[in-house]
């Protein structure tokens, strides 16, 4: 009967060693030699440690301070970007790599078929195909190239260090291992940038809406400028004429409705940026700050890093998977970036036949260039997709995508992202920069994401503020529609000479800002048109303009400014047609609580959640009638439109609610979304769940959006929409950062994480309280010549196996 526990025990181990649908292979995950134990961190590690490399082309020193940032001292730049790779990978291999797959449409590989439709769509989109020009356009460059060249080795190197027990955690879970790093990967997590940031097209949604409504009406619905605006530029500030014109060809609209596969995506993203001159400082150096708004995630999204050769001394933050600081300052200039927001990313109607061999072009049939693209699958066959490419790029959507009864028509995508384009040299070039005109050469090479780009000059005092990227040229109201892809006239006429880009320097007001919104007025020379922001810019400009005498900590506190300047815009307007008469008694205990508002969204705000309910309500009731129509993808028109439309004409058509009978004026609609929200409030409220922190707060999730043991969850977070601490759910200020540029360059910054990726790790997410907190750490430029207190460990790097 020996043989009984004999053969359980074999079946269990091989029980323990298999995948069973998406769960990892328990055996190796709880293993003791090799599982999810070796993650765990001793909690006290050697002071130093000695490495040895053969790519390596000298010593060099790696110091790393109590928050275990490393300060990177090498006596070339090539072992710098060696070193910047090993550091990477040693702390956040996974998430590089999970991006990438993420970047390239290879998640189906690892997780199983239910990406298959992500993967798709990335495949779709050219995202391999544009990193694979963009890696063309690094490796033409010298520079760009040894840079890449050596952070690549730098990361293999670690990885060859590895064995199974060895893994990150989540390779663990998810049972794969990582594979070798390559400059394409480098090239996919730039495109992934460009995607995030870049990708924002409402071609299909707003010619749908040209089905419903008139050409007048679409344009009142979804304006190039909203009615007050705050550009970046200051209002009024001359412009050359343009040196190019756009010609546009006979008007012609696609008569056809479209769906789309895409996923709501967070239009609120951003960031701030501004710069203030020495002459509204107390120290009369220029003070630099930045807060870029990104998805918030474990790992965190930035690597704070310092690196020191003799041609360079940067420190900032570094984008795990790519060399460099993004933003930073070095010992001459800071700079620091927010999304440009610009459509970039255009539509057009295809005519194919022989499937997708060949698409009508100018008269003529042009053979399509027929991509495969092979899914992996795990667990699964593979799934091949064929892709045609045209003369404007990729065929994104047609008879087979999203489903096989999608488009009779194809559509092609016309994106900047596809050409071929080199940031990477930007940000080299960055890290370097010592004066206003380097600064001004190292982001004319910068093309997509369009990016405004706020400069500070330590020697000269200058500041300055660019928006750089390449926008096509268009005529009026190119790249709100979908356009012919029969005509070569329908294409872009080139794009806007990178010297004509809005930009100010040395500006009288003494200083630079951005907040995401447009970048000038109607008087700017060349059409450009984007999703922009409004009141966060202005804000920011309203007390920059206030301000005297700044100090830094004055700009920690604006980057945390709560105030809610959408808010204070509506609140007058909407009171004027609220008639508290026809409210319940409980439903006026918050008409009282909104209206005694101060208008700042604190945490413990009741005021701000009523608000917010009340607003999104009344959008609802307003748009939801006419714009909710099945299987036909249609944009609510932006906040700033809606309430500015809404004070020009009270009884603009879109009030009524064609769904009733009668006919409803403001009045009705105002009563009616308020009752709704306060019987919310109400409920909220008897939960304890009414405060903003509460109802709302921050999910800082795990990257692999499925692990909450591995996040930090339902933090007490104030902020949100239209304001300038653009803290909401999912997303905020990724980095914060003020640089004082003085004699002795002084800053602070911090992000919601920690420097490793580990979850075993003291060092996972020990900034998140201290972020929630509004605390900032010193960041400190270390002299390897001096001797640091603050140091606790050190990595001696050298030459040889």
């Amino acid at each position: 009967m020996r043989i009984i526990p004999l053969v359980i025990t074999v079946a269990i181990v091989w029980a323990l060693h298999q995948r069973w649908g998406s769960l990892p292979a328990f055996g190796p995950l709880f293993s003791p030699q090799h599982g999810f134990w070796q993650q765990a961190e001793p909690v006290r590690q050697a002071a130093q440690e000695q490495l040895s490399f053969n790519d390596l082309k000298g010593k060099a020193e790696v110091w790393f301070d109590e928050r275990m940032v490393p300060h990177v001292f090498a006596d070339n730049e090539d072992d710098a970007y060696f070193i910047q790779g090993y550091l990477h990978a040693r702390n956040r291999l996974w998430q590089m790599e999970l991006q990438t797959y993420a970047a390239g449409g290879r998640l189906s590989e690892i997780l199983g078929p239910n990406l298959l439709g992500y993967d798709r769509k990335k495949r779709r989109e050219g995202m391999v195909y544009a990193a694979e020009k963009a890696v063309q356009a690094i490796e033409a460059d010298p520079a760009s190239k040894a840079m890449c060249d050596a952070y690549t080795a730098g990361i293999n190197a670690y990885v060859r260090t590895l064995t199974p027990r060895d893994y990150p955690l989540e390779y663990k879970l998810m049972g794969y291992a990582p594979e070798p790093w390559t400059t394409l990967k480098t090239a996919l997590l730039i495109k992934y940038m460009s995607y995030d940031l870049a990708a924002t097209a409402d071609d299909l949604e707003l010619t749908n809406a040209r089905q419903f409504f008139t050409r007048g009406i679409v344009n009142q619905m979804y304006p190039d400028f909203p009615a007050v605006i705050a550009p970046i530029i200051p209002a009024g500030t001359p412009f050359a004429p343009a040196t190019l014109h756009a010609i546009p060809p006979p008007d012609s609209l696609i008569g056809a409705l479209y769906k789309t596969d895409a996923e709501i995506k967070e239009r609120d993203k951003g960031s701030n940026n501004w710069a203030v001159s020495g002459s509204k400082t107390k120290s009369g150096a220029p003070i630099l700050a930045n807060d870029p708004h990104l998805d918030l995630s474990l790992p965190s999204l930035f690597y704070e890093i310092q690196l020191h050769t003799p041609t360079m001394n940067v420190y900032g933050v570094s984008l795990p998977g790519a060399p460099g600081v993004i933003i930073g300052f070095n010992d001459h200039i800071g700079w620091g970036l927010t999304n440009g927001y610009m459509d970039v990313l255009d539509y057009y109607r295809m005519q194919f036949r022989n499937g997708k061999k060949e698409y009508l072009f100018n008269g003529a049939w042009k053979a399509a260039e027929e991509r495969v693209e092979t899914i992996a699958i795990r667990g699964k066959a593979p799934y091949h997709d064929t892709v045609a490419y045209t003369v404007w790029g990729p065929v994104m959507y047609d008879n087979t995508y999203p489903d096989e009864k999608s488009h009779e028509g194809f559509l092609a995508m016309r994106w900047t992202a596809h050409d071929p384009s080199n940031e990477l040299l930007g940000i080299f070039r960055l890290n370097r920069a010592r004066n206003y005109d380097e600064y001004v050469k190292a982001i004319s090479v910068w093309n997509c994401p369009a990016q405004n780009f706020v400069f500070a000059g330590k020697d000269s005092g200058d500041i300055a503020i660019w928006q750089s990227g390449h926008h096509p040229l268009r005529w009026k109201d190119q790249g709100k529609y979908v356009m012919p892809g029969s005509d070569s006239l329908y294409a872009w006429q080139g794009f806007i000479p990178m010297g004509e880009n809005p930009h100010i320097y040395n500006p009288a007001q003494g200083y630079v800002s951005s907040a995401n919104q447009v970048a000038a007025d109607s008087t700017f020379p060349y059409r450009m048109y984007g999703y922009y922001d409004l009141y966060r810019g202005l804000r920011i400009q309203e007390r920059l303009n206030a301000m005297n005498g700044i100090t830094p900590q004055d700009m920690m506190a604006l980057q945390q400014d709560n105030r809610h300047r959408f808010a204070e815009a509506a609140l007058p307007f909407l009171a004027r047609f609220l008639n508290a008469a026809g409210l319940t008694e409980a439903q006026k205990e918050y008409w009282k609580l909104i209206f005694a508002w101060d208008l700042q969204a604190t945490p413990d705000s009741k005021a701000a959640t009523v608000f917010n309910l009340w607003w999104e309500q009344l959008d609802r009731d307003i748009w939801n009638d006419e714009l909710q129509r099945d299987s036909v993808a249609l944009l609510h028109p932006q906040e700033k439109t809606t309430l500015y439309w809404l004070m020009r004409d009270s009884a603009m058509r879109f009030v009524d609610d064609i769904r009733t009978p009668v006919v409803e004026t403001l009045d009705d609609i105002v009563l009616r979304s308020f009752a709704l929200a306060a019987d919310s409030a109400a409920k909220l409220d008897a939960e304890n769940r009414l405060e903003l922190g509460r109802f709302r707060g921050t999910d800082i999730r795990h990257l692999s959006r499925s692990l909450p043991a591995l996040s930090r969850m339902g933090l007490y977070t104030g902020g949100g929409r239209n304001i300038v601490n653009a803290t909401k759910r999912t997303h905020g200020p990724s980095w914060r950062m003020v640089v004082e540029l003085g004699k002795e360059t002084k800053a602070w910054g911090i992000y919601p994480g920690g420097q490793s990726g580990n979850p075993g790790s003291k060092y996972y997410d020990n900034g998140v309280d201290d972020w929630v907190a509004g605390k900032y750490y010193s960041l400190h430029v270390y002299d390897k010549a001096k001797e640091e207190r603050s140091v606790v460990r050190k990595i001696f790097f050298s030459a040889g196996s």
